[in-house]
Parts: structure tokens; C-alpha cells; sequence
């Protein structure tokens, strides 16, 4: 069961994140590629296997791997974590530059006539 709700949720982070990067707005982008990046931190987390209580590392003699968590999508993960939000400030720094610049928020710069 949590393998069904793990999917789904990656899916739906998916998702929502590649319908707001499609839209015009640059606010929108921003937070599509954040919903991606955590699409993507669930995924790889989920690679190492989802298991609670387990020693992060083998000792000497250990024969059965199995009984450890891997720590490398641990790693993985937490490194993508910082460089994520390093990047979604630098956007943002970037998004309120361009519409100082350019008086909107569109992604070419123009605004559409509704």
C-alpha cells in the first residue's frame, strides 16, 4: 500500500509541476520546476528503499546487505534539497529583475490580449 501511495504521489508532483511549467507565467514556472524537484527527491529517496530502524552502514563481517539502509539516495537527496532551493531563490531573484525590466510577468515578456 505504500508503494501505491508513494507512486501516486510522485505522480501527482509530476504532474502538477510539468502543467505549471507549460504556463505563461514566470511565477508559474517557478513553482512547477520546485513541484518537479521534489518529484524527483521522492523518487530517488523511494530507490533506497523505504526502511526504518536499519544502520546507515555496514560493519565489518556483516553478511546479508539487505538488513542496511543504503545512505547514497540519503546523500543524493539531501544534496539536491540545497541546490533546489538555491536555485528557486536565484528564479526568484531572476523573475522580480525581469519584471522590474520588462513590467511583466509573462515568460516572453508580453502580455497576451484576453
Amino acid at each position: 500500500m505504500t508503494q501505491i501511495v508513494l507512486a501516486l504521489a510522485i505522480g501527482v508532483l509530476t504532474a502538477s509541476g510539468v502543467w505549471l511549467m507549460l504556463r505563461p507565467r514566470t511565477f508559474q514556472v517557478i513553482i512547477g520546476l520546485s513541484l518537479v524537484s521534489y518529484a524527483v527527491n521522492l523518487f530517488i529517496f523511494s530507490m533506497g528503499r523505504l526502511r526504518s530502524g536499519a544502520a546507515a552502514f555496514t560493519s565489518k563481517g556483516a553478511e546479508d546487505p539487505a538488513l542496511y539502509a543504503d545512505p547514497t539516495p540519503q546523500a543524493l537527496v539531501l544534496t539536491a534539497i540545497v541546490i533546489s532551493f538555491a536555485l528557486t531563490a536565484l528564479f526568484l531573484v531572476v523573475l522580480l529583475a525581469s519584471r522590474g525590466e520588462t513590467g511583466s510577468d509573462h515568460v516572453d515578456g508580453q502580455e497576451t490580449p484576453e
